[in-house]
């Protein structure tokens, strides 16, 4: 009798059934169960099957689903703001948010703006300050700095703090690359390398999205992924 539900679970296993299942087909203890199939592979596709029949696999789904639509749903939110704000006709803002839509990295929850050109850094900093209310404790700054060209690292971080009027606390390690062929060009000679200026802040990126859909008349529902 036992060698018969021995040959029976090793059957059902190979079939793709729990150990649970065949436990409750047969009436057999789960120890020895266990100890009958424990040589006997799943394919990936009977795994998968198992795990999408599991009550707890359900529930995280479920639950899955439910944050990601709550957090769709204040992204679409948040640009509904950058809508109405687009609409009130302040044109350093326009300005602002169409430089980000140009320059600006495509980031679900930060702002980061990178460039070389110190009057369009100033720009944007203007922008953070006075239409999105940003304050030096919410900005990290990155330098990209390049070796060969006489001056020394902190001169280069002391530049670019003085210029966007930041505090040194605000500087994260800077990273140091021997100069590329482009940099040397006539005319482009990058001293100061190219600095990255990110916001953290799902509210602030996703309310300029919304803003610059409103001025272009223009959708982007990739923007809300």
């Amino acid at each position: 009798m036992k060698r018969e539900a021995r040959e029976q679970a090793r059957s059902l296993r190979r079939q793709g059934y729990s150990i649970k299942q065949i436990c409750q087909q047969l009436g057999v203890a789960k120890s020895s169960v266990s100890l009958w199939v424990r040589d006997i592979p799943l394919t990936e596709a009977q795994l998968a099957d198992l795990k999408q029949r599991h009550p707890i696999f359900h529930g995280q789904h479920a639950g899955s689903q439910s944050i990601a639509a709550k957090h769709r749903a204040l992204r679409e939110q948040y640009q509904q703001e950058g809508r109405i704000k687009a609409r009130e006709g302040d044109m350093l803002h326009q300005a602002g948010c169409m430089l980000y839509w140009a320059e600006g990295t495509k980031s679900r929850h930060q702002l980061s703006f990178t460039n070389s050109d110190p009057e369009m850094h100033r720009f944007y900093m203007r922008f953070l300050r006075n239409c999105l209310t940003v304050k030096n404790e919410q900005i990290s700054l990155y330098i990209h700095c390049y070796t060969d060209n006489n001056l020394a690292l902190d001169e280069i971080t002391t530049y670019w703090l003085l210029l966007l009027e930041l505090p040194e606390s605000c500087l994260r390690t800077p990273q140091v690359n021997p100069r590329p062929t482009s940099s040397q060009q006539k005319g482009r000679k990058l001293y100061y390398g190219v600095c990255t200026v990110c916001v953290l802040s799902t509210r602030l990126v996703q309310q300029v999205y919304g803003a610059i859909q409103e001025y272009a008349g223009i959708d982007k529902p990739e923007w809300l992924l």
